[in-house]
């Protein structure tokens, strides 16, 4: 039985009907740019994330960069954040001009160690940008403290955790938070979009003139901004989802589960970690493994799909050649890059294939 990694139509499928009239009231409404539908979604997703306001901008990759904008981060600063995450996380510091300054992760969570923060902290330093990776949330009372002593801002990328839990509340509002709405996300749209959260009313009108193009009134530009405003049909789309969220994840979760049942005995993988504070929502199913490559090809070879992310540490990338680093300055990272496999762990995703999926490892060991 082929096992897919991920499968979007299992989804939209039921939900055909409610989704094609949607679309098509708005496609028909001659509203599309920041309409009716951005607007109330804005509300809707700022109550579901426990935050005082919402902002819907074009990506996720938007959503950080606004957001570090909206901090105040300028040219010349520095902003501490984790070399385990996707590009866009430290393109989006470049891009505003600063400079990311790397921790290196807790080897159980991926996540940004937070005891090592501190020691990072110069004169130059203007935020603090934790990634809640694989859908678990970093450790925010201690990032949040230390950011409090040192007056730096938070912004968080929640790309691939929407949904997910820290000590009882939701991320997106601790900080600033910056959110991905990718179609394989736990909250996916059928294309680009994204969103910042934030309890801080100025900060909510600095946002929506910065997604606009800088302007506070029509053509007239008070300061340089950006084209980036959540498309109106994507925002019915994913208005039609959010309510659906918790269900959601509560399948990832229940994978998860079935997952730890069936490879609980084998001394060779490492499983996800969940911290007694955290409700971890499972945007990947990340196991770590010694021969991961071999494991990999093994699965491929009975038809079960799965992903690395990520193979190569941002302080490894080319792209971020000029930081001057080198192999061997972040271990936990680079030891993860080697051993981390994702498996298939989307909430369509079957008991039975789950159970292949399980097989396949198993038979792998045995060998």
């Amino acid at each position: 039985m082929p096992v897919p990694f991920f499968d979007i139509t299992r989804q939209n499928n039921p939900l055909k009907k409610e989704l094609d009239k949607a679309l098509l009231d708005a496609a028909h409404s001659g509203k599309y740019i920041l309409g009716p539908n951005v607007a109330e979604l804005e509300k809707e997703f700022a109550i579901y994330c426990g935050a005082k306001h919402s902002i819907g901008v074009a990506s996720g990759t938007d959503s950080i960069e606004l957001a570090l904008v909206a901090a105040g981060v300028k040219p010349g600063d520095e902003v501490i954040t984790s070399p385990f995450t996707f590009v866009a996380t430290a393109e989006a510091i470049v891009y505003c001009g600063a400079t990311p300054v790397y921790v290196d992760i807790n080897p159980q969570t991926f996540n940004i160690d937070a005891s090592k923060i501190a020691t990072k902290i110069t004169k130059k330093t203007r935020a603090i940008l934790p990634v809640h990776l694989f859908g678990l949330a970093a450790e925010m009372d201690k990032i949040v403290d230390i950011a409090q002593k040192n007056s730096l801002a938070v912004v968080e990328d929640c790309a691939q955790a929407t949904g997910a839990q820290y000590a009882g509340k939701r991320v997106g509002s601790f900080g600033l938070g910056a959110f991905s709405f990718f179609p394989t996300k736990n909250l996916g749209c059928f294309g680009d979009g994204g969103a910042i959260t934030t309890n801080d009313a100025p900060t909510e009108k600095e946002v929506k003139v910065l997604r606009n193009h800088g302007s506070r009134e029509q053509y007239r530009h008070n300061v340089i901004g950006f084209n980036s405003r959540l498309d109106e049909l994507q925002a019915v789309i994913l208005r039609i989802k959010l309510p659906l969220l918790d269900s959601l994840i509560e399948k990832r979760r229940n994978n998860a589960t079935l997952y730890y049942e069936q490879l609980k005995g084998i001394k060779q993988i490492a499983l996800p970690f969940e911290p007694e504070q955290a409700k971890h929502t499972y945007n990947q199913f990340t196991i770590k493994v010694k021969d991961r490559d071999k494991l990999q090809a093994h699965l491929k070879a009975q038809g079960v799909a799965s992903m690395v992310y990520y193979p190569i540490s941002l302080h490894l990338q080319e792209a971020f050649a000029h930081l001057g680093h080198k192999a061997g300055d972040f271990p936990e990272s680079e030891a993860a890059q080697k051993e981390v496999l994702s498996l298939p762990i989307f909430p369509e995703l079957s008991k039975a294939e789950i159970n292949e999926a399980c097989f396949a490892i198993r038979e792998y060991f045995q060998q």
